[in-house]
């Protein structure tokens, strides 16, 4: 696909950060967490699994583990054991370069992502938060973060009532645009997503897309993309009509 002058200005949406909250290092230990309840029941939480949950909402994910790996549980109690377990490892999560890595990183803040946020901030391109998460798990994740977080223009959480359905329905994207002020055109906004349904519910909003995805991911859920990216690093604002790195 090709990308599109964002001249009017641009809203950044990071799930939740640039991308995925910048982002802690959370999805490692989610699939930590999940093996670990699936391991019980003989059951495998593949990268084919988790594609099909990323972005999702809690409940929307766990039904989802549940009826493809038939597990004998509710999703109301996988929902109540993972986040159980989650919070007792999040404390962990540290934030992480442009792209998924498979081990944490002690560094607090990656140059790729602090570089990103503070050139638009710089020339003065308003960047807000749009993540799935509820706002307890958002505050955990986020809790040793709180200065680079405050950089962002406004958060949309997944349990915010005008979000009424999860990705890949728009609905959380719609929300975040909705919050700047002046609301921007829905085509002048630029999402930073990791998660195929992040990516679909951002076409159906009618933005563009950066997709940086895990390396595990199949190729074939990156393809609807407006750009693909091996790191966040190797993004270059001026194809989208943003000002250039100097």
């Amino acid at each position: 696909m090709s990308t599109r002058p964002l001249t009017e200005g641009l809203a950044v949406r990071t799930h939740p950060v640039a991308p995925r909250e910048k982002r802690p290092d959370t999805e490692r230990l989610y699939s930590m967490v999940f093996q670990e309840i699936c391991d019980r029941y003989g059951k495998k939480y593949s990268w084919d699994v988790k594609s099909l949950v990323m972005g999702k909402k809690a409940l929307d994910a766990a039904e989802i583990i549940i009826q493809v790996l038939q597990l004998p549980m509710s999703k109301e109690e996988l929902v109540e054991e993972s986040q159980t377990k989650l919070r007792q490892v999040f404390s962990q999560a540290s934030l992480l370069p442009g792209a998924p890595l498979p081990v944490p990183r002690t560094a607090s803040v990656h140059w790729g992502v602090e570089k990103l946020i503070h050139h638009l901030r710089k020339h003065n391109i308003p960047c807000a938060v749009a993540t799935s998460s509820g706002t307890a798990s958002f505050e955990e994740k986020t809790s040793q973060h709180q200065e680079f977080f405050s950089l962002f223009h406004h958060v949309v959480l997944g349990d915010d009532p005008e979000v009424r359905s999860g990705k890949p329905s728009p609905d959380i994207f719609l929300a975040c645009a909705k919050r700047f002020s002046p609301t921007p055109p829905l085509d002048k906004c630029l999402v930073f997503e990791d998660a195929p349904n992040g990516v679909e519910a951002a076409l159906a909003a009618g933005m563009q897309v950066v997709m940086v995805p895990d390396a595990n991911l199949n190729r074939d859920l990156t393809r609807n993309a407006t750009m693909l990216l091996s790191s966040l690093q190797d993004f270059q604002p001026e194809l989208f009509g943003l000002p250039p790195y100097q």
